[in-house]
Order: C-alpha cells, then sequence, then structure tokens
C-alpha cells in the first residue's frame, strides 16, 4: 500500500499566529496516524490494518483536541456570573452556541469512522485502500475546519475569563461598587487580601478583583468592581461587568460614596444610582457607607470612614457582619456554650460520669 499523505491543512502552524486553530489539530492528528506500525501475516492484511489505525487514530486525536477546546470554557464558566458576563460580553447564547457546534463536529467524526473502518478491511489492492483514508481524511478535515470560527471564539472566551479572578458561589459575597475614584479598591484593600491599583484619576479599575476575609463564621469573598456611571444605554464594559456582579454574584453591597466632590461626580448623582439599583436589586442587603472622612465627615446617620486613617473601620466591620450573617443554621457560639453540669452524661469524662450519678 503506497503511503497515504495527509490531506492540506490550510496553513501550517508554523506559519504564526493567524494560522486557524483546525490546522494544528489536524497536523497533530495525521501526524499521530503516519506512525502507526502494525503487524500482520501479510502485507495485505498489515495495508488494511495500517489503514483502520490511521482512520481509529486521526479521529480520536481530532475529537480529543475538539472536546478539550469545549471543556475549557465549560469549566472557567461554570458559574451563573461568568455565564452572564460572557453573554454580555460576546452576545447573548454566543458561548452556548459555540458548544453545540464543536460538539456536534464531533459527533459527525464519530459518525463516520466506523463506514470508513469497514470499508478499508474491504479494501481489495493498496490503491482501494489509500483511497479510503484518503476520502476519510478529507471529510474528517472538512468537520474540523467548519467549526473555525467558533474555536476562536472559544479561545477568546477563556482569555477573557482567565483575566479575571475566580467568583466562588458558594462563599458569602460583598460587591464594593460606586462611581469612579470614591475610594473603592483602598477600602477593598483594608477589608481584605485583595490588592488593587490604587490611584488618584478615575477608571483605575478595569475589571473585578477578588480578596478574602475572615467574618468569624465565614470565609467572606470581597469584589472590587469598576467605577459605574449609572448609564445603562451607553455603559461601557468595565460598567456591564460591575453591574453583573452586583446583579449575579452579591450576597450584599457595599456602597461606596464620596461627599467631598474629589471624585469629580456630585453626590446627588451617587445618591440616584444608589437609589436605582435599590430598587432595581430588592433583594440584596445595601451597606452605605460615605469615604475619605478625614477630608470631610457629614452630619449624617450612615457610616463614614477613611481608608486612609482607618478611621471608622471597626464600625464598618461591625455593620458587615449584620448584613452578612452565617450560611448555615449553626447557632451563636455563646449559645452552644453550655456548663459541664448542663452537658449530655456520653460527652462528659470518664471520670466525671460517676460522680453525677452518686448526686443523683
Amino acid at each position: 500500500m503506497p503511503p497515504t499523505r495527509s490531506p492540506p491543512a490550510g496553513r501550517r502552524s508554523s506559519g504564526g499566529p493567524s494560522a486557524p486553530p483546525s490546522v494544528g489539530i489536524l497536523e497533530i492528528a495525521f501526524h499521530r496516524a503516519s506512525l502507526v506500525t502494525p503487524h500482520g501475516p501479510t502485507k495485505a492484511e498489515r495495508d488494511r490494518l495500517r489503514a483502520v489505525l490511521k482512520i481509529v487514530l486521526s479521529s480520536a486525536t481530532a475529537v480529543r483536541h475538539l472536546r478539550l477546546e469545549t471543556s475549557r470554557v465549560r469549566r472557567a464558566a461554570a458559574g451563573e456570573f461568568e455565564r452572564v458576563l460572557v453573554d454580555r460580553t460576546f452576545g447573548a447564547g454566543a458561548l452556548d452556541r459555540s458548544l453545540r457546534r464543536v460538539q456536534h463536529a464531533e459527533e459527525r467524526i464519530r459518525g463516520i469512522v466506523r463506514e470508513a473502518e469497514q470499508a478499508a478491511r474491504r479494501g481489495a489492492d493498496p490503491d482501494e485502500i489509500g483511497n479510503v483514508v484518503r476520502a476519510f481524511y478529507g471529510r474528517l478535515s472538512s468537520f474540523v475546519r467548519e467549526v473555525d470560527p467558533d474555536i476562536e471564539r472559544l479561545r477568546a472566551i477563556g482569555r477573557y475569563l482567565d483575566d479575571r479572578p475566580r467568583i466562588e458561589a458558594t462563599l458569602p459575597t460583598l460587591v464594593v461598587a460606586g462611581f469612579p475614584n470614591v475610594g473603592k479598591s483602598s477600602l477593598v484593600a483594608r477589608l481584605s487580601t485583595a490588592r488593587p491599583k490604587v490611584a488618584e484619576y478615575p477608571f483605575t479599575t478595569l475589571s473585578i478583583g477578588v480578596g478574602h476575609a475572615d467574618l468569624g463564621f465565614d470565609r467572606l469573598q470581597v469584589v472590587d468592581t469598576p467605577g459605574v456611571l449609572g448609564r445603562t444605554a451607553r455603559a461601557n464594559p468595565s460598567e456591564r461587568e460591575a453591574r453583573t456582579a452586583v446583579e449575579h454574584a452579591a450576597r450584599a453591597v457595599l456602597f461606596v460614596i464620596d461627599p467631598t466632590g474629589s471624585s469629580g461626580y456630585s453626590l446627588e448623582e451617587q445618591e440616584r444610582l444608589l437609589a436605582r439599583w435599590r430598587e432595581e436589586f430588592p433583594r440584596l442587603t445595601f451597606v452605605v457607607v460615605e469615604t475619605k472622612s478625614d477630608l470631610l465627615r457629614r452630619d449624617t446617620d450612615r457610616l463614614a470612614v477613611s481608608a486612609k486613617s482607618g478611621d471608622g473601620l471597626e464600625a464598618l466591620w461591625a455593620a458587615l457582619k449584620a448584613a452578612l450573617p452565617p450560611v448555615g443554621d449553626l447557632p451563636p457560639l455563646r449559645d452552644a456554650e453550655v456548663s459541664p453540669e448542663e452537658r449530655p452524661e456520653e460527652y462528659l469524662p470518664s471520670s466525671r460520669r460517676g460522680s453525677r450519678a452518686s448526686r443523683g
């Protein structure tokens, strides 16, 4: 049987980053198939077995790589927040459509393997067997190339999610939100392990950041968000990301207001956004805090804090603990503490069980 050449798969992967994903996938699949070394009593049997192995190995390799492309993104977009964020960034349903198309390509490839394998086993001469393999390679290549746009989209979504920290759905989550340059990131750095970039100009934070803190009963997830301007139709990607975090990740929102005017935004603008969000998200608890109290402290009932001096942080922590009760139904520790005399007999040290019985 003459050697069966792999059909051209477009530009070679060595041609640069512009080569479509199918080039790399098919090169790997066909290279692996070319290395088969079958054993058999006759040359005719070896030719047939070599053809079968090429069909099986090339298809299995292609399917495995297609599955890798989808499984990476499925893991990265496993949570509700990530799915909504992807829909709002790449278009509603774009992720699911690409996943379905790639999965359909896998099914089509598996569907042609058995037919080609049977044809190869029936081949009467090397030319006929070679034609079977070439025809199979052509159909395999066609199916993989058809999903090039979908693989590229999945990779873009994967890179987008890789650039953002993972939000754990099981942890109580505090989302810190407000207008740009009001002191959100400085406050996040004070409250959690996050170390966001802090600068004296707006839109320093361009995507979400996540830190953690100890509430005493739960591990708190603190999410820093980009500044929002209260816009809806004209919101930029960073603003949409902040709103998505509030809408789909928050258990409570720490809404940060700068009353000093140094942020460049009026108090009235900030109050309007707070009022609108309270109306749009009635299920959420809003903890409102006025920052930069080292510069200005108003006579209000609101919490006033300064991330710079630490003023008011203790009172803020108390407010956050009240807004974020334990996830489970465990009673407070003080209610669980009982004296030795109140403990059931089976929980007493053995040395004390007899003494209780004697007193009884």
